[in-house]
């Protein structure tokens, strides 16, 4: 692994990184040690530690902002892959954009909103990136990244670079089939927006940012919605009627404000919030016979 780090630090413009802790990088404040972590500078780093890493036989996880994300206590093995800020770079054109996959949303959403350009008025209080958002079919509010995606540009497993436009993802619900299938790492996208008026786009996004205050715990660390809805219904309200809000396991709580959300209450162990996960899906499933779908990722464990 030293080895591998001295020719990743020499060929990269990045940061190479051994032992960082990935608590520092998700937005539920846990997560134990990466082996090797890569913030790279460029889509050039991003395939040559692909191809190294293919040449080593190691694996490669990537991961954007830390949000929708619950890493194991003992960390991830191999090499994490972390679009970042260094990789944030946008560019409009017209209604188009094209925008790297480290670029935050709500970072994306504002300046598409000062250029009065109205599709991303949902991703304003979304705790994501453009990488993660293609890769999971982000979406809030009745809207979702499939809605305005035109075209990804991917690195394959191997190192080789990928255009794909819409149609060809293969979009679900929560989910991009292409980058799940494939196991393709997202480099940067391209939207198609919609002229308005800024004060419109603006004041939708404030409406937004309002709902979420009064219904989001969103001054606790936390990964978002843990579950997504099942059909005709929504998780929130199930977990809410099996009267499991509050529900605690060691510093993880199922909000007291949101059913859906468990939360951080300060000392939270990755292995607390997987075992009240567990908890809150048999429950549910118990008493509606619902099974709940995870969300949020888990990783670091075995299987995982």
């Amino acid at each position: 692994m030293r080895s591998l780090r001295e020719s990743l630090s020499r060929r990269l413009a990045g940061e190479v990184r051994a032992g960082e802790p990935l608590k520092r990088h998700t937005t539920y404040r846990i997560g134990g040690p990466a082996d090797l972590f890569v913030l790279p500078a460029s889509v050039e780093d991003v395939v040559w530690t692909l191809r190294l890493a293919h040449d080593e036989g190691l694996p490669v996880f990537v991961m954007g902002s830390g949000s929708n994300l619950l890493v194991s206590d003992s960390g991830i093995r191999g090499i994490v892959l972390r679009m970042g800020q260094q990789m944030a770079k946008v560019r409009f054109s017209g209604a188009g954009v094209w925008a790297e996959a480290g670029l935050s949303l709500p970072r994306l959403a504002k300046l598409a909103a000062d250029r009065e350009l109205s599709g991303l008025e949902w991703a304003g209080g979304v705790p994501g990136s453009v990488g993660g958002a293609v890769a999971m079919n982000a979406g809030a509010h009745g809207s979702d990244t499939s809605v305005i995606l035109t075209r990804a540009y991917l690195v394959s497993r191997s190192g080789e670079l990928i255009e794909a436009a819409r149609n060809d993802l293969k979009f679900a619900y929560r989910r991009c089939g292409l980058v799940r299938e494939g196991r393709h790492i997202v480099v940067a996208a391209e939207f198609s927006l919609k002229p308005n008026a800024k004060e419109a786009i603006k004041g939708r996004m404030r409406e937004l940012a309002s709902l979420r205050r009064r219904t989001q715990p969103l001054g606790m660390p936390s990964s978002g919605s843990v579950f997504k809805n099942p059909p005709g219904d929504y998780a929130g309200r199930l977990i809410e009627a099996a009267s499991l809000k509050g529900t605690q396991i060691g510093g993880a709580q199922v909000s007291t404000v949101h059913g859906n959300f468990i939360v951080n209450t300060g000392d939270a162990r990755a292995e607390d919030v997987r075992r009240l996960i567990e908890l809150v899906r048999r429950r549910v499933e118990e008493e509606f016979g619902v099974r709940l779908e995870l969300e949020v990722e888990l990783v670091g464990w075995d299987g995982s």
